[in-house]
């Protein structure tokens, strides 16, 4: 019982207490500090990938629903702005290892890694919305799951490992 997360929890059990501060010692490597750890990686990209789909879920909303704008169009100027809040966040937060000096020539690749995004999201949210008529905004959820797994990976590979 000599270490410090027993001690301030006397007459307890000093076992659950010690697995549980460790436990959220873990989850707080998640999100400080840096790290080449996938997992770590695919983590904090959720945050980040949070982060992009909200603003550009927001995007697709109010442009579609208050500008009258057409659904694709207002997914692509949504998916844009998602592209660029992600590079910011995912070169100071997510990855620390770069293939690529050149911060404007890995901009370039990972806008193009993320037009093949747009072009699958696109894809998916057509098929869904305009085939199988399910909900515009549905659609994007269904389309963000496929859309998410394929930027992380690529992005991953070609400019963060």
């Amino acid at each position: 019982m000599g270490d410090s997360v027993s001690n301030a929890y006397p007459g307890r059990n000093s076992g659950l207490y010690t697995k549980a501060y460790l436990i959220c010692q873990r989850l707080m490597l998640l999100f400080r500090g840096k790290t080449n750890n996938t997992i770590c990686q695919f983590m904090r990209y959720t945050a980040v990938g949070g982060c992009a789909f909200v603003i550009d879920f927001l995007c697709l909303y109010i442009l579609t629903s208050y500008f009258h704008i057409y659904y694709l169009y207002s997914a692509a100027i949504g998916f844009a702005i998602g592209i660029v809040l992600n590079y910011l966040l995912s070169i100071s937060w997510v990855f620390d290892t770069r293939k690529i000096q050149n911060r404007q020539f890995e901009f370039v690749i990972f806008s193009i890694i993320g037009l093949g995004g747009l072009l699958l999201n696109e894809v998916f949210i057509w098929y869904f919305a305009g085939i199988l008529l399910i909900n515009y905004l549905m659609a994007k959820l269904i389309s963000t799951c496929f859309v998410y797994t394929y930027n992380f990976f690529v992005r991953k590979m070609a400019l963060f490992s």
